[in-house]
């Protein structure tokens, strides 16, 4: 891959996400002591992430699509919402009992693993793209940072 100013851009953007994701768990699970149960305080992230989302579209200039586009779309695209709630809920169970930064590596690792198989695949309409030994040596590497993290 060639460094460009594009690269230059998303990589910081990228390392965000996982930064916002950190920070979101963490929350989301003081939030739980409030809230009485991981699904309630998932309920309440959702929610305002729903607000905040309608606020935003609302005001984006697009063409905002017709309830026939909705009715069109194939069943298994409404599943990105279900794996919504599963991420979300269960970061909320598990941070306390894993601790943020294990719980983080296994999330790594499980998106690595499944994100070799999908671009291999080239599911999704991505650029299949084959698994090689550097990707390999790269999930092992992960791998084996997973397990130092659970050494306390």
């Amino acid at each position: 891959m060639k460094i460009s100013s594009d690269l230059l851009l998303f990589i910081p953007l990228a390392m965000g996400i996982g930064i916002a994701l950190s920070f979101q768990t963490g929350l989301n699970t003081q939030l739980r002591e409030y809230l009485y149960s991981p699904l309630q305080a998932a309920l309440l992230s959702f929610l305002i992430g729903t607000i905040l989302l309608a606020v935003l579209v609302f005001f984006q200039q697009v063409d905002k699509p017709g309830l026939s586009t909705f009715v069109q779309l194939p069943w298994y695209l409404w599943l990105g919402g279900i794996l919504g709630v599963y991420a979300i809920s269960m970061s909320i169970y598990s941070a306390p009992k894993l601790g943020l930064l294990t719980l983080s590596a296994l999330v790594i690792f499980g998106q690595l693993v499944s994100s070799m198989v999908i671009d291999h695949l080239g599911w999704f309409g991505g650029e299949r793209i084959q698994l090689n030994w550097q990707r390999l040596l790269g999930g092992v590497v992960i791998f084996i940072g997973v397990l130092l993290t659970l050494q306390r």
